[in-house]
Protein backbone atom coordinates (compact mmCIF):
# COMPACT_ATOMS: atom_id res chain seq x y z
CA UNK A 1 0.00 0.00 0.00
CA UNK A 2 2.86 2.19 0.65
CA UNK A 3 4.11 1.66 -2.45
CA UNK A 4 0.66 2.20 -4.55
CA UNK A 5 0.97 5.48 -2.57
CA UNK A 6 4.19 6.32 -3.80
CA UNK A 7 3.67 5.60 -6.93
CA UNK A 8 0.64 7.73 -7.21
CA UNK A 9 2.43 10.72 -5.71
CA UNK A 10 5.09 10.65 -8.09
CA UNK A 11 5.37 13.19 -10.54
CA UNK A 12 8.00 15.65 -12.03
CA UNK A 13 9.68 18.53 -10.08
CA UNK A 14 10.18 22.16 -10.34
CA UNK A 15 13.41 23.63 -11.24
CA UNK A 16 15.11 24.62 -8.07
CA UNK A 17 15.49 22.85 -4.23
CA UNK A 18 12.91 19.92 -3.92
CA UNK A 19 9.85 20.62 -1.79
CA UNK A 20 10.26 19.86 1.82
CA UNK A 21 7.60 17.17 1.70
CA UNK A 22 9.79 15.61 -1.55
CA UNK A 23 13.03 16.04 0.66
CA UNK A 24 11.75 14.54 3.55
CA UNK A 25 9.71 11.22 1.56
CA UNK A 26 12.70 10.78 -0.86
CA UNK A 27 15.89 12.03 0.38
CA UNK A 28 15.72 12.15 4.15
CA UNK A 29 13.79 8.83 4.98
CA UNK A 30 16.21 6.83 2.69
CA UNK A 31 18.88 7.68 4.51
CA UNK A 32 17.60 7.90 8.42
CA UNK A 33 19.30 4.56 9.15
CA UNK A 34 22.87 6.50 8.47
CA UNK A 35 22.48 9.30 10.16
CA UNK A 36 22.13 7.92 13.42
CA UNK A 37 24.38 9.66 16.38
CA UNK A 38 24.46 12.75 14.32
CA UNK A 39 23.31 15.35 16.97
CA UNK A 40 24.82 18.28 15.87
CA UNK A 41 24.70 19.86 12.01
CA UNK A 42 22.18 16.88 11.75
CA UNK A 43 21.26 16.29 7.81
CA UNK A 44 17.57 18.57 6.97
CA UNK A 45 16.75 20.52 4.26
CA UNK A 46 17.31 23.55 6.80
CA UNK A 47 20.85 22.71 7.95
CA UNK A 48 23.45 23.72 5.02
CA UNK A 49 27.05 22.28 6.99
CA UNK A 50 28.37 19.13 8.37
CA UNK A 51 30.90 18.33 10.34
CA UNK A 52 33.85 16.45 8.72
CA UNK A 53 36.35 15.86 11.07
CA UNK A 54 36.21 17.11 15.30
CA UNK A 55 39.28 17.18 17.79
CA UNK A 56 38.73 17.87 21.80
CA UNK A 57 38.39 21.61 20.75
CA UNK A 58 38.52 22.38 17.10
CA UNK A 59 36.30 20.74 14.63
CA UNK A 60 36.25 20.87 10.78
CA UNK A 61 33.32 21.63 8.45
CA UNK A 62 32.20 21.21 5.29
CA UNK A 63 29.97 22.97 2.93
CA UNK A 64 28.51 21.90 -0.61
CA UNK A 65 27.24 24.35 -3.12
CA UNK A 66 26.23 23.71 -6.65
CA UNK A 67 25.13 26.38 -9.03
CA UNK A 68 24.09 26.72 -12.43
CA UNK A 69 24.51 29.21 -14.99
CA UNK A 70 26.33 31.01 -18.06
CA UNK A 71 28.80 33.37 -16.18
CA UNK A 72 32.53 33.46 -15.99
CA UNK A 73 32.04 34.12 -12.31
CA UNK A 74 29.65 31.45 -11.75
CA UNK A 75 32.37 29.50 -9.25
CA UNK A 76 33.02 33.18 -7.75
CA UNK A 77 29.10 33.12 -6.32
CA UNK A 78 29.43 29.76 -5.79
CA UNK A 79 32.56 30.03 -3.47
CA UNK A 80 30.78 32.95 -1.63
CA UNK A 81 28.10 31.19 -0.86
CA UNK A 82 30.26 28.15 0.59
CA UNK A 83 31.79 31.05 2.42
CA UNK A 84 28.94 32.51 4.02
CA UNK A 85 27.47 29.14 5.13
CA UNK A 86 30.73 28.16 7.00
CA UNK A 87 30.66 31.49 8.52
CA UNK A 88 27.08 31.41 9.40
CA UNK A 89 27.96 28.03 11.66
CA UNK A 90 30.93 30.04 13.31
CA UNK A 91 33.84 28.88 10.86
CA UNK A 92 36.47 30.30 8.96
CA UNK A 93 36.79 28.80 5.61
CA UNK A 94 40.49 27.39 4.52
CA UNK A 95 40.06 25.57 1.09
CA UNK A 96 38.35 24.93 -1.23
CA UNK A 97 37.84 21.81 -3.79
CA UNK A 98 35.66 22.59 -7.41
CA UNK A 99 34.29 20.42 -10.04
CA UNK A 100 32.63 22.44 -13.25
CA UNK A 101 30.64 20.16 -15.81
CA UNK A 102 30.49 22.09 -18.95
CA UNK A 103 27.67 21.95 -22.06
CA UNK A 104 29.68 19.92 -24.87
CA UNK A 105 29.35 22.89 -26.80
CA UNK A 106 31.33 25.15 -24.49
CA UNK A 107 34.51 26.21 -25.68
CA UNK A 108 38.10 25.65 -24.21
CA UNK A 109 37.79 29.85 -23.51
CA UNK A 110 34.88 29.13 -21.17
CA UNK A 111 36.55 27.17 -18.94
CA UNK A 112 40.12 29.21 -18.94
CA UNK A 113 38.06 32.12 -17.99
CA UNK A 114 35.84 30.61 -14.94
CA UNK A 115 38.81 28.86 -13.77
CA UNK A 116 40.72 32.63 -13.68
CA UNK A 117 37.49 34.12 -11.63
CA UNK A 118 37.97 31.26 -9.45
CA UNK A 119 41.72 31.68 -8.53
CA UNK A 120 41.86 35.35 -8.36
CA UNK A 121 39.21 34.91 -5.31
CA UNK A 122 40.54 32.08 -3.69
CA UNK A 123 43.74 34.08 -3.71
CA UNK A 124 42.07 37.48 -2.53
CA UNK A 125 39.99 35.61 0.28
CA UNK A 126 43.18 33.27 1.38
CA UNK A 127 42.12 29.92 0.30
CA UNK A 128 43.25 27.06 -0.85
CA UNK A 129 42.47 25.08 -3.61
CA UNK A 130 42.60 21.21 -3.07
CA UNK A 131 41.32 19.69 -5.69
CA UNK A 132 39.92 21.08 -9.65
CA UNK A 133 38.58 18.99 -11.95
CA UNK A 134 35.78 19.78 -15.48
CA UNK A 135 33.74 17.17 -17.65
CA UNK A 136 32.26 18.22 -20.43
CA UNK A 137 28.54 16.76 -20.42
CA UNK A 138 26.47 15.65 -22.69
CA UNK A 139 22.48 16.38 -21.98
CA UNK A 140 23.00 20.21 -20.07
CA UNK A 141 22.53 23.20 -21.42
CA UNK A 142 24.50 25.55 -19.21
CA UNK A 143 27.59 25.34 -16.93
CA UNK A 144 27.53 23.31 -13.78
CA UNK A 145 29.91 24.43 -10.76
CA UNK A 146 29.73 22.44 -7.80
CA UNK A 147 32.42 23.75 -4.47
CA UNK A 148 32.81 21.71 -1.69
CA UNK A 149 34.60 24.48 1.12
CA UNK A 150 36.28 23.60 4.59
CA UNK A 151 36.52 25.49 7.51
CA UNK A 152 37.59 25.48 11.26
CA UNK A 153 35.68 26.10 14.11
CA UNK A 154 36.22 26.37 17.88
CA UNK A 155 33.64 23.76 19.68
CA UNK A 156 32.15 26.77 22.22
CA UNK A 157 31.93 28.74 18.25
CA UNK A 158 29.71 26.60 16.86
CA UNK A 159 26.05 27.33 15.91
CA UNK A 160 23.43 25.20 13.75
CA UNK A 161 20.27 26.69 11.72
CA UNK A 162 18.32 25.10 14.87
CA UNK A 163 20.15 27.52 17.42
CA UNK A 164 17.90 30.21 16.96
CA UNK A 165 15.37 30.63 20.12
CA UNK A 166 12.14 32.47 20.13
CA UNK A 167 11.39 36.12 21.98
CA UNK A 168 14.35 37.56 19.75
CA UNK A 169 14.86 40.25 17.32
CA UNK A 170 15.61 38.96 13.88
CA UNK A 171 18.27 41.14 11.96
CA UNK A 172 18.70 41.50 8.52
CA UNK A 173 22.63 42.07 7.16
CA UNK A 174 22.95 43.79 4.09
CA UNK A 175 20.73 43.99 1.12
CA UNK A 176 18.46 40.95 -0.23
CA UNK A 177 18.39 39.93 -4.26
CA UNK A 178 22.23 41.31 -4.60
CA UNK A 179 22.98 37.96 -5.65
CA UNK A 180 20.64 36.96 -7.94
CA UNK A 181 20.29 41.00 -9.73
CA UNK A 182 23.98 40.21 -10.44
CA UNK A 183 23.67 37.44 -12.15
CA UNK A 184 20.56 38.76 -13.97
CA UNK A 185 22.91 41.35 -15.33
CA UNK A 186 25.26 38.56 -16.50
CA UNK A 187 22.49 36.52 -18.55
CA UNK A 188 20.36 39.54 -19.64
CA UNK A 189 23.40 41.91 -19.86
CA UNK A 190 22.08 43.37 -23.71
CA UNK A 191 18.35 43.52 -22.63
CA UNK A 192 19.30 45.82 -19.74
CA UNK A 193 21.37 48.10 -21.70
CA UNK A 194 18.67 48.76 -23.86
CA UNK A 195 16.83 50.72 -20.75
CA UNK A 196 19.81 51.94 -18.44
CA UNK A 197 22.76 53.97 -18.67
CA UNK A 198 26.03 52.12 -18.45
CA UNK A 199 26.25 53.81 -14.86
CA UNK A 200 23.87 52.17 -13.39
CA UNK A 201 24.77 48.76 -14.37
CA UNK A 202 28.62 49.45 -13.67
CA UNK A 203 27.48 50.27 -10.19
CA UNK A 204 25.99 47.15 -9.49
CA UNK A 205 29.09 45.56 -10.86
CA UNK A 206 30.65 47.23 -8.19
CA UNK A 207 28.65 45.78 -5.49
CA UNK A 208 29.75 42.39 -6.11
CA UNK A 209 32.10 41.58 -3.43
CA UNK A 210 29.26 42.26 -0.78
CA UNK A 211 28.42 38.70 -2.22
CA UNK A 212 30.47 37.51 0.99
CA UNK A 213 29.76 38.35 4.27
CA UNK A 214 31.96 36.57 6.53
CA UNK A 215 33.30 39.26 8.10
CA UNK A 216 29.74 40.65 9.33
CA UNK A 217 29.00 37.06 10.53
CA UNK A 218 32.61 37.16 12.84
CA UNK A 219 31.76 40.40 13.99
CA UNK A 220 28.45 38.65 15.10
CA UNK A 221 29.76 35.56 16.50
CA UNK A 222 31.51 37.58 19.22
CA UNK A 223 28.52 39.87 20.12
CA UNK A 224 25.95 37.13 20.88
CA UNK A 225 24.17 35.71 18.22
CA UNK A 226 22.26 32.86 19.06
CA UNK A 227 21.50 31.76 15.06
CA UNK A 228 22.95 32.63 11.43
CA UNK A 229 21.32 31.88 8.31
CA UNK A 230 22.45 33.45 4.95
CA UNK A 231 19.81 33.66 2.45
CA UNK A 232 20.04 31.71 -0.78
CA UNK A 233 18.09 30.18 -2.89
CA UNK A 234 14.47 30.99 -2.72
CA UNK A 235 15.05 34.84 -1.45
CA UNK A 236 14.45 36.01 2.02
CA UNK A 237 11.18 34.41 2.57
CA UNK A 238 12.47 30.86 2.04
CA UNK A 239 14.92 31.78 4.11
CA UNK A 240 13.03 33.34 6.96
CA UNK A 241 10.61 30.02 6.65
CA UNK A 242 14.00 27.43 6.73
CA UNK A 243 15.20 29.53 10.01
CA UNK A 244 11.68 29.30 11.45
CA UNK A 245 11.91 25.03 10.96
CA UNK A 246 15.18 24.44 11.68
CA UNK A 247 14.39 26.11 15.52
CA UNK A 248 10.91 25.07 15.56
CA UNK A 249 9.67 28.35 16.15
CA UNK A 250 7.55 31.37 14.87
CA UNK A 251 7.94 34.84 13.72
CA UNK A 252 6.88 38.40 13.01
CA UNK A 253 8.74 40.01 10.08
CA UNK A 254 7.72 43.39 8.63
CA UNK A 255 8.39 43.62 4.70
CA UNK A 256 8.96 47.48 4.41
CA UNK A 257 11.84 47.00 7.16
CA UNK A 258 13.82 44.40 4.58
CA UNK A 259 16.59 46.48 2.77
CA UNK A 260 16.41 45.84 -0.52
CA UNK A 261 18.06 48.51 -3.69
CA UNK A 262 16.61 50.93 -6.06
CA UNK A 263 18.61 49.10 -8.52
CA UNK A 264 17.55 45.31 -7.73
CA UNK A 265 13.73 46.57 -8.07
CA UNK A 266 14.03 47.91 -11.06
CA UNK A 267 15.88 45.11 -12.65
CA UNK A 268 13.13 42.41 -11.58
CA UNK A 269 10.65 44.83 -12.72
CA UNK A 270 12.00 44.34 -16.34
CA UNK A 271 11.57 40.79 -15.76
CA UNK A 272 8.20 40.89 -13.22
CA UNK A 273 10.61 38.95 -10.50
CA UNK A 274 9.88 39.32 -6.97
CA UNK A 275 12.69 40.04 -5.25
CA UNK A 276 11.67 38.31 -2.12
CA UNK A 277 11.71 35.45 -3.97
CA UNK A 278 15.17 36.16 -5.35
CA UNK A 279 19.04 34.28 -4.18
CA UNK A 280 20.53 36.69 -2.42
CA UNK A 281 24.02 35.50 -1.31
CA UNK A 282 25.23 38.07 1.06
CA UNK A 283 22.44 38.97 2.87
CA UNK A 284 22.46 37.73 6.26
CA UNK A 285 19.68 36.54 8.74
CA UNK A 286 20.97 37.21 12.41
CA UNK A 287 18.73 36.36 15.46
CA UNK A 288 20.02 37.62 18.52
CA UNK A 289 19.10 38.89 22.09
CA UNK A 290 20.59 41.99 21.58
CA UNK A 291 19.49 43.36 17.90
CA UNK A 292 19.91 47.20 18.29
CA UNK A 293 23.29 46.76 20.09
CA UNK A 294 24.35 44.36 17.03
CA UNK A 295 22.87 46.63 14.45
CA UNK A 296 24.79 49.22 15.55
CA UNK A 297 28.09 47.41 16.44
CA UNK A 298 27.86 46.14 12.60
CA UNK A 299 26.76 49.68 11.33
CA UNK A 300 29.59 50.83 12.84
CA UNK A 301 31.72 48.87 10.72
CA UNK A 302 30.59 49.93 7.64
CA UNK A 303 28.06 47.08 7.58
CA UNK A 304 24.49 47.92 6.70
CA UNK A 305 21.86 46.41 9.08
CA UNK A 306 18.60 46.42 10.52
CA UNK A 307 15.80 44.85 12.35
CA UNK A 308 13.09 42.97 11.13
CA UNK A 309 11.26 41.44 13.37
CA UNK A 310 11.28 39.07 16.16
CA UNK A 311 10.95 35.30 16.54
CA UNK A 312 7.84 33.72 19.13
CA UNK A 313 6.86 30.25 20.53
CA UNK A 314 4.59 28.41 18.60
CA UNK A 315 4.53 27.97 14.50
CA UNK A 316 3.29 30.98 13.37
CA UNK A 317 5.18 32.56 10.58
CA UNK A 318 3.84 36.10 10.35
CA UNK A 319 4.68 38.75 7.26
CA UNK A 320 3.49 42.34 7.60
CA UNK A 321 3.24 44.39 4.89
CA UNK A 322 0.73 47.68 4.05
CA UNK A 323 -1.08 47.13 7.79
CA UNK A 324 -2.16 43.72 6.02
CA UNK A 325 -1.03 40.31 8.01
CA UNK A 326 -0.32 37.57 6.25
CA UNK A 327 1.35 33.87 6.89
CA UNK A 328 4.40 32.77 5.48
CA UNK A 329 4.48 30.26 2.49
CA UNK A 330 6.95 27.09 2.07
CA UNK A 331 9.62 27.93 0.29
CA UNK A 332 8.89 28.74 -3.51
CA UNK A 333 11.33 28.47 -6.56
CA UNK A 334 13.79 30.72 -6.97
CA UNK A 335 13.05 33.88 -8.50
CA UNK A 336 16.63 33.54 -11.20
CA UNK A 337 15.40 29.89 -12.38
CA UNK A 338 12.41 31.69 -14.62
CA UNK A 339 15.61 34.22 -16.37
CA UNK A 340 16.61 30.30 -17.29
CA UNK A 341 13.39 29.03 -18.09
CA UNK A 342 13.04 32.30 -20.54
CA UNK A 343 16.51 31.79 -22.34
CA UNK A 344 15.33 28.16 -22.83
CA UNK A 345 12.24 28.78 -24.53
CA UNK A 346 13.44 31.68 -26.75
CA UNK A 347 15.98 29.03 -27.64
CA UNK A 348 13.49 26.09 -28.55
Amino acid sequence: MERMAEQKEDKSMKAGRVSQTVYRRSVLKQIQNNIEGIDFLRPSQEETCYIADESEERITIATDVSLAGNEKDLGVFAIAQAVDQLASRGARAYGISVRIMLPTFAYESRLKAMMVEISEICKEKGLRVFFADAQSVNGIQTSIVHVTAHGEAKKEQLLASRSAKAGEEIVLVKWIGMEGTLRIIREEGAALAERFAPGFLNKLEDMRDEIFSDRAMEIAGRNGVSAMHPIGEGGILAALWDMAEGAGIGLSVEMKKMTVRQETIEVCEVFHLNPYQLTSTGAVLMVTPKGEELKERLKREGIPAEIIGHTTEGNERIIWGGGEKRFLDRPAPDELARIYEMKENVNA
